[in-house]
């Protein structure tokens, strides 16, 4: 059945092997690869560039028509969620992209409101960049994802989470630690870790509308190395409470300029989401942080 072979095709590019495919599949590699060919003889096409170097890679045609496939994939899931509402049978699957601050801070407190009552659906995640969460969305890669609004597709159906603050960073002995509220022109005579990740563009914003130009001595990609050097007294940093908050042996304080980010959970379409995506939508509504 295609369908079968569907699944195979987006297995294999997903995990780049068809070693690992088959093994996911609880499958044999000789049942894998036979799949995959048949399915390009039938098309008369080659879905995938084979190389022992790269890898495996789409064709052409194979980055057309894999969109589609998951698509066929997702309405499959849909038609299996509702046939097991029907028969009071729960069981899906929800694929999820999100981010490290929004993995460690909001996902455990909304899987553990959404699990009480749904303790069969089962999840999958995938940590990403903003970039890679929109893409995932538009690419049918995942039913639902983490994102900042502004950063994403306008066209997504949003569910708003928390507007997450930007807010300075810095060793517990600084001498920051004196006051709740740090006014941005102080932040011209400290050592400063740049962020080069995800919000560094609501950083750059804060020192531009400051007129302030920072004292970088560092630039940092990874979040919690960021942390860990301002945890040493490396200099500080301005960054999303929501993760900074959470980090042992540094403080923090609100700035006299604000600037925050808007969280939020995101799908193609809420209307046309499987039962179990637009269930965990539902409750995340409810749920307060």
């Amino acid at each position: 059945m295609s369908i079968v072979r569907f699944e195979i095709i987006a297995t294999v590019f997903e995990l780049g092997s068809f070693t690992a495919a088959a093994e996911k599949l609880n499958m044999t590699q000789s049942a894998v690869s036979h799949a995959v060919a048949s399915l390009e003889s039938e098309w008369d096409v080659s879905l995938f560039i084979r190389d022992r170097r790269k890898g495996i890679t789409l064709t052409e045609v194979g980055q057309k028509v894999l969109p589609h496939i998951r698509e066929v994939l997702k309405r499959m899931e849909s038609i299996h969620q509702e046939i097991a509402l029907a028969t009071n049978l729960e069981t899906g699957i929800i694929r999820i992209g999100t981010f490290a601050s929004a993995s460690s801070c909001l996902l455990p407190k909304l899987l553990a409101k959404f699990q009480k009552k749904h303790p069969k659906i089962e999840f999958k995640f995938y940590e990403g960049s903003y970039e890679e969460i929109t893409e995932w969305l538009s690419s049918g890669v995942i039913d639902i994802g983490f994102v900042v609004k502004g950063e994403a597709n306008p066209n997504f159906d949003f569910v708003p989470l928390i507007k997450d603050d930007m807010v300075v960073a810095y060793h517990p002995a600084h001498r920051f630690q004196s006051g709740d509220t740090v006014d941005m022109a102080e932040l011209a005579k400290e050592s400063f870790i740049m962020p080069t990740g995800m919000y560094q563009s609501h950083v750059e914003a804060l020192f531009e509308e400051a007129q302030i130009k920072p004292s970088i001595r560092f630039e940092v990609h990874d979040c919690t190395t960021i942390a860990n050097m301002v945890q040493e007294g490396l200099g500080v940093t301005v960054g999303p409470e929501l993760f900074l908050k959470t980090q042992q042996n540094i403080k923090v304080s609100n700035l006299t300029i604000r600037n925050s980010r808007e969280v939020a959970l995101a799908c193609q379409s809420i209307a046309e989401a499987s039962p179990a995506v637009k269930e965990f939508l539902h409750i995340a509504k409810d749920v307060s942080y």
